[in-house]
């Protein structure tokens, strides 16, 4: 808008000059009018500046008002992890959370009441409520014994009861979520009964989300088996309008591909004008992602579901302790490798720093991986939560 400004005042400039020779432009034909006729020009520029600016100003006035709207999609403790940090910031924030669990309470609870699996839902709730630390140890509590109980957690069980209450598990989730003042949205992926199915390079055949991991093979195509198979109408909606859409960390094959295996989510990610992120995994996780290096997780999502699908992709660049180097080794898990010259190939933005909180595990920080991801949105101002 300044050259606007600028423009202006020249003109009126020099129509102000021509009007302190009028008496000898009057000599000449039409002097006079040409000088009024100028600075009548520079008048309506000045008052058409000025609209351009306030309504500019408005603009971004209701911009900084906005909520930015971020999706994320996964599973396991990685999805979790990544909404502990975001639910600080005051955005519009939307989980959509794989449903092919079949292993532990959450397997038991499917195959008992034939609902969708709750525990990554759990998971994520509990990562987003905003209440009492003792409430979120009750939901993550797990019976150590008892005929039935053993191994269950409270909340996937709060959860199956809820199901049964309010008729259905989306209205249970969303009745959870207002008890447990969730901030935002957690969804489920699909509705319907799916399961995950794997082949192996050595021709093995694997069905089952908890069996995958176990063959000892290294995955070659994963797919969904079920009967029909439908986004829900509110998972593409938050996708069509998002800001951002995350998606990782997590289990490669067990948490993340199975929402963009779902038809019609990869597409609605793809016609999306947010900006797709991805945040590869610290470690290899064995029978999953063994040997596998920062753009080699990147293929065999695109493998799956089609090539140019992330716009920006998170890696950690700090190296772990060597007690956690040790650690991960006696579990067969290793650093990922990160290939940094091999992502800009892939025509990816690739975002490398510290990402690493380390205590037990090591885990993504999520305040550092949420300011990341909000920080690639503009989002500049301090909109952290009190």
């Amino acid at each position: 808008m300044r050259q606007w400004w600028l423009l202006a005042w020249t003109i009126a400039c020099f129509g102000v000059g021509i009007l302190a020779g009028v008496l000898r432009l009057a000599r000449l034909p039409y002097g006079t009018a040409l000088g009024m006729l100028v600075l009548f020009a520079a008048i309506v520029l000045l008052a058409f500046g000025w609209w351009r600016d306030m309504r500019e100003s408005r603009r971004q006035a209701k911009w900084a008002e906005r909520r930015l709207k971020i999706v994320a999609l996964g599973g396991g403790t990685g999805l979790s992890t990544i909404l502990r940090g975001l639910k600080e910031f005051q955005v519009d924030l939307t989980a959509v959370v794989t449903v092919a669990d079949d292993g532990g309470s959450s397997g038991r609870l499917r195959n008992d009441f034939a609902m969708p699996p709750p525990g990554d839902i759990r998971n994520c709730l509990v990562a987003m409520a905003d209440t009492e630390p003792l409430l979120e140890r009750l939901l993550q509590f797990r019976f150590p014994s008892g005929e039935g109980l053993e191994g269950h957690s409270f909340g996937n069980l709060f959860l199956a009861a809820m199901t049964h209450i309010m008729g259905d598990f989306e209205s249970a989730i969303r009745e959870t979520s207002r008890v447990l003042a969730v901030r935002g949205q957690v969804l489920p992926a699909v509705r319907d009964d799916v399961r995950l199915r794997a082949y192996l390079t050595n021709g093995t055949v694997v069905e089952g989300e908890s069996n995958i991991p176990e063959a000892g093979g290294q995955i070659e195509r994963l797919e969904l088996v079920a009967d029909k198979l439908e986004p829900l109408p509110e998972v593409l909606r938050a996708i069509e309008s998002a800001d951002a859409i995350v998606i990782g960390p997590g289990s490669l094959f067990t948490s993340i591909l199975p929402n963009l295996l779902v038809p019609g989510i990869v597409e609605a990610v793809r016609a999306s004008n947010a900006r797709k992120i991805y945040v590869c995994n610290v470690m290899t996780q064995p029978g999953e992602t063994d040997e596998l290096s920062a753009s080699s997780h990147v293929k065999a999502i695109y493998r799956h579901v089609g090539d140019a699908l992330f716009d920006y992709v998170l890696v950690n660049a700090a190296p772990l302790p060597e007690e956690a180097l040790q650690q991960y080794q006696s579990q067969q898990s290793y650093p990922v490798r990160v290939d940094i010259e091999e992502l800009n190939r892939m025509g990816l933005k690739v975002v490398a720093r510290d990402f690493v909180h380390y205590a037990t595990y090591a885990r993504h920080d999520s305040r550092k991986v949420a300011e990341q991801i909000v920080s690639l949105l503009g989002y500049e101002r301090d909109k952290r939560r009190g």
